[in-house]
């Protein structure tokens, strides 16, 4: 059974003026639904506020909360922020942190949204509100949950909101892989950054990722993988600069589950980067990369609950 995580304010009205593809994560959620009983639903809580601000600035988090954001920030985001996307932004992170605690029980469990990479401390970027992975990552560590965190970002644009809000940390280790031509233009500094050049095929692509982030795992040692999937990476992404075929996308998702079953390493996917006029192809993207990784811990381990060990 795969564990996969969803909740209704993911599916929201789409607000005025907005160049994001807001239908994205209910086609997830029905392209999922078709899995039937290969699929175990669990909807989040909202993530506390207190949990938020324990990685984003108090007054960026009311502004959001209330729903006031100012229009700089309403324009480096992308999107006005209202009552219901405001609603939306809590329970992403929310989302993001069960993934996690269900990874560690079962191996892999996904959220049907976040992977909100570019949020700072006291703003929003790039179609990110809230920082659901550094969130969830300073909740696991904070309350004991684990000794460390590694999160790895392999979509196309850098995680530069994730590096600059857990930089100088030991016990969370960011790795990005990413087109280094693509957006943002001024990067962050992660624990590890891979930037790739245009073009780079499936070939390249999955040698670079393997030649990185397999001594970049031994080296870290961490005892759970937060993995933001991106598929902009896709050749067809209208906001990617790489060249990654559907087999391509699912050769990583192979090669990352290899990575992590061969350690012992829980994972918990959420959704990333999508872009373009198909929904429903993007969509199909998202859910390939969430069935193939939860197919492979299906594989090695039928029906069973799992421990991990917390060093």
């Amino acid at each position: 059974m795969i564990h996969v995580v969803h909740h209704p304010a993911y599916v929201t009205e789409v607000p005025t003026r907005s160049t994001y593809r807001w239908g994205k994560n209910g086609a997830i959620r029905d392209l999922l639904r078709r899995q039937g009983d290969a699929v175990a639903w669990t909807e989040p809580a909202l993530m506390p506020p207190a949990w938020i601000e324990a990685v984003h600035d108090p007054d960026y988090v009311a502004e959001v909360l209330e729903a006031r954001v100012p229009p700089e920030k309403t324009r480096r985001i992308g999107f006005p922020i209202t009552e219901q996307v405001a609603y939306r932004a809590r329970a992403v992170p929310g989302g993001s942190w069960t993934a996690a605690m269900l990874a560690l029980h079962h191996g892999f469990a996904a959220n049907t949204a976040g992977g909100s990479h570019h949020a700072l401390a006291n703003t929003g970027a790039g179609y990110c509100i809230f920082n659901d992975l550094a969130i969830a990552a300073n909740r696991l560590v904070e309350e004991g949950t684990v000794a460390r965190v590694a999160i790895v970002d392999c979509d196309v644009h850098q995680g530069d909101g994730t590096a600059a809000l857990t930089a100088g940390r030991t016990d969370i280790v960011t790795y990005s892989i990413h087109a280094e031509k693509n957006f943002p233009a001024r990067k962050a500094r992660s624990t590890l950054d891979v930037g790739l050049p245009d073009g780079v095929d499936d070939d390249g692509y999955l040698a670079e990722l393997d030649a990185t982030l397999r001594p970049f795992l031994d080296e870290h040692r961490p005892d759970i993988i937060l993995y933001q999937a991106g598929v902009d990476p896709f050749v067809g992404d209208r906001l990617g600069r790489l060249s990654l075929s559907d087999k391509g996308l699912v050769a990583r998702e192979n090669l990352i589950a290899n990575l992590a079953l061969a350690r012992g390493l829980p994972l918990a996917s959420t959704v990333g980067g999508g872009y373009g006029d198909d929904v429903m192809a993007i969509a199909e993207r998202h859910v390939t990369a969430i069935l193939t990784l939860g197919k492979r811990w299906k594989a090695v381990e039928p029906g069973g609950k799992r421990s991990v060990a917390v060093r």
